[in-house]
């Protein structure tokens, strides 16, 4: 049985990460945390303090938390009728990220799906505050679906990797079972600078070569340009569902998703993208 975590903020793009979840894992025993947060306006020393004028403001925000939740339980069973998926309300006075990590370690969640954009969510910028933060400091992978994005299944899977990492089934594990419920293809893409790979590089690449084994794969090596240019050609020739990539000490991560290395290079994700702890 799977566990997944679906933190809202009660936006659409909120709501549709939740739908791409049910659709994804449609024939799969699953039980979903429907996670939300707040942290009231007048959270400054004299709520702390407990003062006489803000008691019970905390109990206002959390009965409105849990209202809003069982409206999107009840959205969600009613679309979907699927007796293989639960959904538990899970309501906090906290910061997403912080209640985030203590749900997938307190419920040994497998995976995260979240939006790319709060309520808020400006639509030129390409990723939220929120799921950069998730994404970043999360020990479960983490899907980020674009706003938007009408779920689609996925077949075709874009891996791009340096050979940096020392892979590990288990890190890789929820990858490889979205790859076999979908009977989906994962395109392992190195993008190389002319350089021999180390023995290393060599090691991590017969590792991953026998962790994706039993699932349809194959390996595509491009030379001569970065881990960016190699994505956008690759998907100018073939269509991709899914972009994942495992975050590592010295992952291309970052230079992906600083905002004006984006507008320079025009790089933009449409489609849904997982990232993987190096853990």
């Amino acid at each position: 049985m799977k566990k997944i975590i679906l933190p809202t903020d009660f936006s659409d793009n909120a709501y549709n990460a939740v739908r791409y979840a049910a659709k994804l894992f449609k024939d799969i025993e699953t039980t979903f945390y429907l996670l939300n947060t707040y942290t009231p306006a007048v959270y400054q020393s004299e709520y702390i303090l407990h003062s006489p004028a803000q008691i019970g403001l905390g109990d206002i925000y959390q009965e409105n938390s849990l209202e809003n939740l069982q409206q999107v339980k009840e959205k969600i069973e009613d679309e979907f009728e699927n007796p293989m998926h639960t959904y538990m309300l899970h309501s906090a006075f906290n910061i997403l990220l912080d209640e985030v990590l203590e749900t997938i370690e307190n419920e040994n969640a497998d995976l995260v799906i979240m939006g790319t954009q709060g309520a808020t969510g400006a639509k030129e910028i390409l990723f939220g505050t929120h799921t950069v933060h998730v994404i970043k400091k999360a020990t479960c992978p983490v899907m980020a679906i674009p706003s938007g994005f009408e779920y689609e299944p996925i077949r075709e899977i874009l891996f791009p990797t340096d050979y940096e990492v020392d892979f590990k089934k288990q890190q890789l594990q929820q990858l490889l079972d979205i790859a076999e419920i979908n009977g989906g293809s994962i395109e392992v893409i190195h993008a190389s600078t002319g350089y021999e790979l180390t023995e290393d590089q060599m090691r991590n690449q017969k590792k991953l070569e026998s962790i994706f084994s039993k699932v349809a794969h194959r390996s595509h090596d491009l030379p001569s340009q970065g881990v960016i240019e190699a994505i956008n050609s690759f998907q100018l020739n073939k269509p991709v569902d899914l972009l994942a990539m495992v975050q590592n000490k010295h992952t291309f991560f970052e230079r992906l998703f600083i905002e004006p290395i984006i507008k320079k290079i025009g790089f933009h994700v449409t489609i849904p993208f997982m990232v993987i702890p190096h853990r």
